[in-house]
C-alpha cells in the first residue's frame, strides 16, 4: 500500500496488574505468556505494532476477550499503554498532556461506540450538534453543520425528533452523525451495528460505505463478525488473547490463513462470492483469448463464462491485460 500511514503503533503492550512496565523491564519487555500468567498478570494487548493508512478502512475483529477493543482505546489513548509508542499524523501520543489529548479527541478524532450514549432531552439536531458545542461555535454555525450530517446520514425530516421517537437504526445514524460533527481525521467505531436487526444492520453497514465513498476517511472499525469484516475492509486485524495474529486484506486471510485460529473464521464463508478473480487468476498473460473478465469481479459472476469459454483474459479497468483464468484453476478452486 503507497498510502501514508496516518496512525502507527511500535511494540504496544497492555497488561492489568500491579506495577505492569516494572514487570515488563525485568524480562526485557518480552515475557512468555506463562511467565505473565504465573505473576499474576491478564495479557490485554501483546507486543502490537501496526500502521494505519489514509483513507483506509482497518477492521479489527476477534472473538470476546481478544483485546480488539484495548488496541483501539490504546490508539487514541483513552486507555495508556503499559509501553510502546503510538504516532497519530507523526505525533508521539504518548507524550501529550491531558489538555492536549482532549484537544486532539476534540477536533481530530471521532468515536462511535457499540452504545451510543444520546442524550434522550435533546433533539436530533441537538445532538449531533454537541461536540460543536463543546468546541465553543456558536449555535447557527453549529446547527448548519449538524443539518449537512444530518443529510449525509440520511435522517432529513427528523431533525427535532427526540431520541425515543427513532428507531434503533436511526437512532444510530444520529449516533455516527454525531462522531463527524467535528470533521474527524481519524475514525473510531467499536461494534456500532451489532445491537441492530440483521436487516437494519445490513442496511446501516451499506449506509457506512456510501458515507466513507463520500468523506473518505481513516477508519478503525471492531468487529467480531467476520461477513461484516469482508463486506467494510480494506485490510482486517485478527487478534487472539491480545496478540495480533494476521494483517491483510481480506482476501490474504481467506486464501493464506497464517494459522488455524484464522482458518477457523473463513473456511465456511462462500469464498466464490468474497473472493474476487485477481486472487486466484494465472500470472501468465494471453492475449489470444478473446473473451475476458475483470481482475476484480468476484469469482461467482464470471464461472459460467469461464466454464463455457475454457480459458479468459483477465484485465484491470483499464482494459490491460494482467493475466489469465482458466477450466482447470476454477475447478481446483471450486473442489478445494
Amino acid at each position: 500500500m503507497n498510502k501514508l500511514p496516518k496512525l502507527v503503533c511500535e511494540n504496544v503492550w497492555k497488561l492489568y496488574g500491579d506495577k505492569p512496565k516494572e514487570f515488563l523491564h525485568q524480562h526485557n519487555n518480552n515475557p512468555d505468556q506463562e511467565t505473565i500468567k504465573k505473576a499474576g498478570y491478564i495479557q490485554a494487548i501483546r507486543d502490537a505494532s501496526l500502521e494505519v493508512y489514509e483513507n483506509e478502512i482497518l477492521v479489527v475483529m476477534g472473538l470476546s476477550g481478544s483485546g480488539k477493543s484495548t488496541l483501539v482505546r490504546c490508539m487514541s489513548r483513552l486507555v495508556d499503554p503499559t509501553i510502546g509508542e503510538i504516532f497519530f499524523e507523526n505525533i508521539d501520543m504518548g507524550k501529550l498532556s491531558k489538555k492536549e489529548l482532549i484537544e486532539i479527541r476534540r477536533h481530530k478524532m471521532g468515536m462511535v461506540f457499540q452504545h451510543f450514549a444520546l442524550f434522550p432531552h435533546r433533539t436530533v439536531i441537538e445532538n449531533i450538534a454537541f461536540p460543536l458545542e463543546v468546541q465553543g461555535i456558536k449555535k447557527k454555525e453549529r446547527e448548519k453543520s449538524a443539518l449537512e450530517i444530518i443529510e449525509l446520514v440520511g435522517l432529513e425530516g427528523r431533525e427535532d425528533y427526540f431520541p425515543k421517537e427513532l428507531s434503533g437504526g436511526q437512532q444510530q445514524r444520529v449516533g455516527i452523525g454525531r462522531s463527524l460533527a467535528v470533521k474527524p481525521e481519524l475514525w473510531f467505531l467499536d461494534e456500532p451495528f451489532s445491537s441492530l436487526d440483521p436487516l437494519i444492520r445490513k442496511e446501516m453497514q451499506n449506509e457506512f460505505l456510501k458515507i466513507q465513498s463520500t468523506l473518505k476517511k481513516t477508519i478503525i472499525f471492531i468487529t467480531h463478525d467476520f461477513d461484516e469484516a469482508i463486506k467494510l475492509a480494506d485490510r482486517i486485524i485478527i487478534m487472539n488473547e491480545g496478540i495480533i495474529v494476521q494483517i491483510g486484506s481480506p482476501e490474504d486471510l481467506i486464501m493464506k490463513p497464517a494459522d488455524d485460529y484464522v482458518k477457523e473464521f473463513t473456511e465456511d464463508l462462500p469464498r466464490e462470492r468474497l473472493l474476487s478473480v485477481k486472487s486466484i487468476m494465472n500470472n501468465n498473460k494471453n492475449p489470444s483469448n478473446s473473451s475476458s473478465v475483470y481482475e476484480d469481479e468476484k469469482i461467482f459472476k464470471i464461472l459460467e463464462k469461464v466454464l463455457s469459454e475454457g480459458s479468459v483474459s483477465v484485465i484491470n479497468r483499464s482494459n490491460e491485460i494482467v493475466g489469465s483464468l482458466d477450466k482447470e484453476t476454477i475447478s481446483k478452486f471450486i473442489y478445494n
